[in-house]
Parts: C-alpha cells; structure tokens; sequence
C-alpha cells in the first residue's frame, strides 16, 4: 500500500506544479499561482488564459509612493482646496450641465441626488472626463496585490473582481487604463464599485462608465443611494466658534456620531436651524492659521463613501455650490 502511494505521488506532484508563469515580472510566483488557480476554479477563466495574461505584467513600483503619500493626508484643507476648487473647474461643470441638464435632472428626480452634486464628483474625480488616468489597471492591480503588504488583502480582492467585471463586460484585460490604485472610467469607479454600483442607465445592455454619460451619472448616483443618500437632505453647514469654547476636546469625525447639542454645549455656534437632537459629525478644517468647523449631516457621510476623507467630500459639496450657482446666474 505504502509503495502505491509513493507511485501516485510521483504522477501527482508534476501535476500540481506543471502551471507556471513563463514571463513578465511575476514569473515563477507561487502566490501568483494560487491566485489564479483559484481563480480559474470559481470562474470563466481558464488557467492558461490567466497565465498567458499574468505572463506579461510589468511591475508598477511608482504606485507604492502614491499609495503611501495620498494628497488628503498630506495636504491641509486650504491646500487642498486649491486643487479642485478653480475657476475652468467650475465653468466645465456648468457647461456639463448644460449640456445634459435633461439627462442629470431625470436621474436626480428618480434618486434624489442633486444634479450638483453628480457634476461635482466626475469634476473631481476626472475633470469631466479629461483626466481618467494612465496607470495599467493590470498590472498596478497585480502589483499591489503582491507586493504591497499593507494593503494587499484589499487589492487583492480588486484584482479578483476586476478580472470578473472584464469578463462580463467584454473589456480588454491589458487595454484598460486607469488611476493608481486602479480606478476606472470617467466617475473613476474601482472594479468592486463598478460591479456593485454600476448600472445601464440607458438601456443599451451594457454598463459603460467611460463613454456613456447616462450610464455614468446613473452609477454615481445610485453608488449615493445605496450608500444612504437623504433625498433633500442636508450636506454640511458652517460654524461659527464662541469665544469662551472647548471645541478642541472634541474629536473630528466623519460620521453623525454627535447630537447637534453635543455641539453647542462645547461652544460651537450655527447660523443655520438646526434641531437639537439632529445627528451631525463634526468636520474640523485647517485653514493657515485657524480650525474651521463645520457640521456635517448624513449626505456628507455618503459623500465619504466615495473617497473616505473629509477633505474630498468638502471639496465635492463646496464644488457642487459653486457650479449650482454658476449655472442657475445663466438659465
């Protein structure tokens, strides 16, 4: 018995270690051949098709200083701000308006997000479209997937689904281009969002977040939604601060984790009604030589959703009044 088994083990063993990445940077990777057999196991995929494609990856080193160095935990908000909020940014997204104002007042009316609001994120996130990134999805997917330790569960499963969301929707594995950390299309959705959040607006059978413009604002706004978007609800208000307070002792946060009398009772004051018991977070913004405070409501903590910062999602809200007003001067 014992002689049989030694037999078998000498077919088997060959068997298991024929698969081998012959090419590329991630050649003769173990991790790497685990992942695609296990994915070749629970998907379309065929083991030679995913070798074939890991065979030719580059490895994307540049991304590792990006990924540790994201600008909203470097920059303060009044360098920040500086970034995206700017007067062709605003102009762009007026004229975006304009010229889908039937389309973006359609999907405001069935979700409840203000058509501002849809304009403001593709302003952020690609300009409206004119810079939708240049890293290989690919291959900075692989790259941080493997060699990126503090984040490589994440990537990971980005990997995995974005080679899923290119086989159901036909995409060229290697032609895809995006941000570094492999975010896509004009809204800039990673390949999770894309498959969870995306949807066919238009009707045309396919999800298309780089070209179709009913497509793209339909997904952002239904990724709000099923994020717990408030239809007419409020996004943030500003404070002002009394003299005698102890907003210090308070912690930033970006959830509604306070009462608004939370609030008041450490000195913080709203021009603005605001009910007692009303759920707020507390945004706290350095400008150069002082905090700036602001009371954020659920909409804000959606927009966090987006990009967990609350520097981002005041960039948004602050973006989106700015083209609202623009735009309503002109029609």
């Amino acid at each position: 018995m014992k002689k049989f088994i030694l037999v078998l083990s000498l077919f088997v063993a060959p068997m298991a270690s024929a698969l081998e990445i012959t090419g590329g940077d991630y050649q003769g990777r173990e991790d790497v051949i685990s992942f695609v057999q296990r994915v070749a196991e629970n998907s379309a995929y065929s083991e030679q098709e995913l070798v074939d494609l890991f065979s030719q990856v580059e490895k994307q080193e540049h991304l590792f200083a990006k990924l540790d160095r994201p600008a909203e935990k470097e920059l303060d908000w009044y360098q920040y701000r500086g970034i995206f909020i700017k007067d062709k940014r605003i102009d762009l997204g007026v004229k975006f308006w304009r010229e889908h104002k039937d389309l973006l007042a359609e999907v405001s009316a069935e979700t409840g997000v203000p058509e501002e609001i849809i304009v403001a994120i593709i302003g952020v996130e690609t300009f409206y479209g004119i810079y939708r990134g240049k890293d290989p999805v690919f291959d900075s997917l692989v790259t941080l997937a493997f060699d990126y330790p503090r984040r490589a569960k994440f990537f990971t499963v980005e990997l995995e689904q974005f080679l899923l969301l290119a086989k159901e929707q036909g995409f060229d594995v290697r032609a895809l281009r995006g941000s570094y950390a492999g975010a896509m299309g004009m809204p800039q959705f990673i390949s999770s969002s894309y498959r969870n959040y995306a949807i066919d607006f238009d009707r045309d059978g396919q999800t298309n977040l780089f070209d179709s413009i009913p497509d793209i604002a339909g997904s952002v706004a239904n990724y709000f939604v099923k994020h717990g978007w408030q239809r007419d609800g409020r996004v943030a208000r500003p404070l002002d601060i009394l003299k005698e307070n102890s907003a210090d002792s308070l912690e930033a946060t970006l959830k509604p984790n306070y009462k608004w009398a939370e609030l008041k009772q450490k000195g913080l004051v709203s021009q603005f009604a605001i009910e007692e018991e009303t759920p707020v977070a507390l945004v706290r913004l350095q400008q150069k030589d002082r905090p700036e405070y602001w009371a954020g409501f659920q909409n804000f903590y959606v927009i966090t959703r987006y990009n967990h910062s609350e520097l981002y999602a005041m960039a948004v809200y602050q973006l989106a009044k700015l083209i609202s007003h623009e735009y309503k001067k002109e029609t």
